[in-house]
């Protein structure tokens, strides 16, 4: 679905009631906005975290040694601790 927002001269947009309710904003919120070479994206933090774990998922696929643990596990032997 398209909205067509207002942007204020002082900066501020407010996005329309229905979209804040389904969005989980109602009551207020810090969405991102990510600017891309096709436009804004405007996302709410745990679409952001979802679209990260998505991200580290696709580049760590069947690579166990791209895990935390793995890299924490690796940290002494490659410091020399």
């Amino acid at each position: 679905m398209t909205y067509q927002i207002n942007v204020a001269p002082n900066g501020r947009m407010s996005l329309p009631a229905e979209l804040r309710n389904r969005l989980g904003l109602s009551d207020g919120g810090a969405p991102f906005v990510e600017e891309t070479s096709d436009g804004l994206i405007l996302r709410t933090v745990a679409q952001s975290v979802a679209h990260a774990q998505a991200l580290a998922r696709k580049y760590t696929a069947e690579k166990p040694q791209a895990s935390v643990d793995a890299f924490l596990a690796a940290r002494p032997a490659e410091s020399g601790e």
